[in-house]
């Protein structure tokens, strides 16, 4: 189990300089809402044993180099839970952060809404989805960071509905607090880690860690979405104009392959390089996403936002060269919608010899979620560049191609099905399928000369 911060400790490892907001004022009737017998006594030994006088504590701090409000739930406080007077501080966080166009930091440690002001308190989630909501279509980040515990409306609400998710080590995250799973219920299920696994979180980040990572994320989704222009705000309110960015340079070998069959041997090299290469080559620094946020990852499919040419930031879905899976497909699309609401470009890196085909993909739904891509990518509402860096194994490839920006290495190809697969369709015998490789006009060359791809790139320096 991780250390339970208190909310006032949890802020200070977040950032400095916090500045805290006017509260909201509501009054109760004796014992609350419901009149509950002992509710006010209740909270009166709460604010003794914390200091507070709520569940939540809402204010601005500087992190890294960017302001942001935060939300930060004491756990102490009620088991953090949610009721009126939460969720009034809340939505005047929320509404002060649209206001003054600051992202929203969440540090949730919550066991769920409120028993001692019965609905009254459940609606409150209802509050907190809407305010979520708004600052979404404002383009406004929203980082969620899950404390221990993490359970209930607060997960399903500021956690898992942030646009990016981290957890302390060993934080216990779940839609059911401990006293309410089954009790067969298997207890590694409701941690930060298996949350990883199973796609609901991007990462876990130690604490001694958790001050520059937050400040990474707001540094690149707070910053200008190209140079000179007016950045998240202008983007958002705007539709934008964003600009595409321009493809890596080539990073393997530098002539064209002489034959079809000399693309495919050249992009199944080993020696080639893969995705993390391009990614290292063309980002200063980058931060990752993971998670489909529906049960699965795919560690063949690198998603997050790095800072590009000049500084600017960039949404990157790149595949890695194994066949991808359907968690893959939904986690780049999740990527590119972002990107979209926060006024970002998008590249991304094809490399795959197609979508996984095994049993599980398809109980996975492989075809929806390729076509979830497809639909991502065709109503993308900011610019998205591809290059081809390996293997482009029919659709698999191709939902996460741009229709008229994508661009191929030499050392690479791109066909609607794989030669030996065309073959074997086709009944013809091995020795033939060099010659179907050239038949099916897949070498970069072809592509460009078929009007698929609009160019091949050069090496750097070149």
């Amino acid at each position: 189990m991780t250390e339970r911060f208190s909310a006032r400790e949890a802020i200070a490892l977040a950032g400095d300089d916090f500045r805290e907001l006017p509260v909201p004022m509501r009054e109760f009737k004796p014992d609350g809402p419901l009149s509950w017998q002992g509710y006010d006594d209740a909270r009166r030994r709460a604010l003794t044993r914390t200091g507070e006088d709520e569940s939540v504590v809402c204010g601005t701090a500087v992190i890294g180099s960017t302001r942001a409000v935060l939300i930060a739930f004491e756990f102490g406080f009620l088991g953090g839970s949610l009721g009126e007077r939460t969720g009034d501080r809340v939505e005047a966080a929320y509404t002060h952060a649209r206001a003054h166009r600051l992202p929203v930091v969440s540090l949730v440690a919550t066991g769920g809404s409120r028993m001692q002001e019965g609905m009254l308190a459940l609606t409150q989630l209802q509050r907190v989805a809407r305010q979520s909501a708004l600052a979404r279509e404002a383009g406004l980040p929203q980082i969620a960071v899950l404390r221990d515990p993490t359970t209930g409306g607060g997960w399903a609400t500021l956690g898992a509905g942030a646009d990016v998710t981290l957890a302390l080590p060993g934080a216990q995250v779940g839609f059911a607090g401990s006293r309410v799973r089954p009790s067969d219920a298997d207890p590694a299920a409701y941690t930060a880690e298996a949350q990883v696994a199973a796609g609901a979180v991007d990462a876990v980040v130690r604490e001694e860690e958790l001050r520059e990572t937050l400040a990474l994320w707001l540094t690149l989704l707070t910053a200008p979405a190209a140079e000179g222009e007016g950045g998240v705000e202008s983007e958002a309110e705007s539709g934008g104009d964003v600009e595409p960015v321009p493809p890596p340079a080539a990073l393997g070998a530098a002539g064209l392959p002489a034959t079809g069959w000399d693309a495919v041997r050249h992009a199944r090299s080993p020696e080639r390089p893969r995705a993390a290469a391009y990614l290292d080559a063309y980002f200063s620094r980058r931060a990752a996403i993971s998670g489909d946020r529906c049960g699965g990852s795919d560690d063949g499919m690198l998603c997050g936002f790095g800072s590009g040419p000049a500084g600017r930031t960039v949404a990157y879905a790149a595949q890695c060269g194994t066949a991808t899976r359907p968690a893959g497909y939904r986690t780049a699309a999740r990527l590119i919608r972002l990107a979209g609401r926060l006024g970002f470009p998008v590249l991304t890196l094809v490399d795959t010899p197609g979508a996984a085909n095994d049993a599980q993909a398809e109980r996975q739904g492989a075809g929806s979620a390729i076509a979830d891509l497809f639909a991502a990518v065709a109503t993308a509402r900011t610019p998205v560049t591809t290059l081809v860096i390996g293997e482009g194994g029919s659709g698999g490839a191709l939902a996460l191609a741009a229709p008229g920006n994508t661009w191929a290495t030499p050392d690479s190809y791109f066909s609607v099905i794989a030669p030996e697969l065309a073959a074997a369709i086709l009944k013809r015998t091995a020795s033939e399928v060099r010659d179907t490789a050239d038949q099916l006009r897949i070498r970069p060359q072809d592509l460009v000369g078929l009007g698929v791809i609009r160019g091949i790139v050069e090496h750097a320096g070149r």
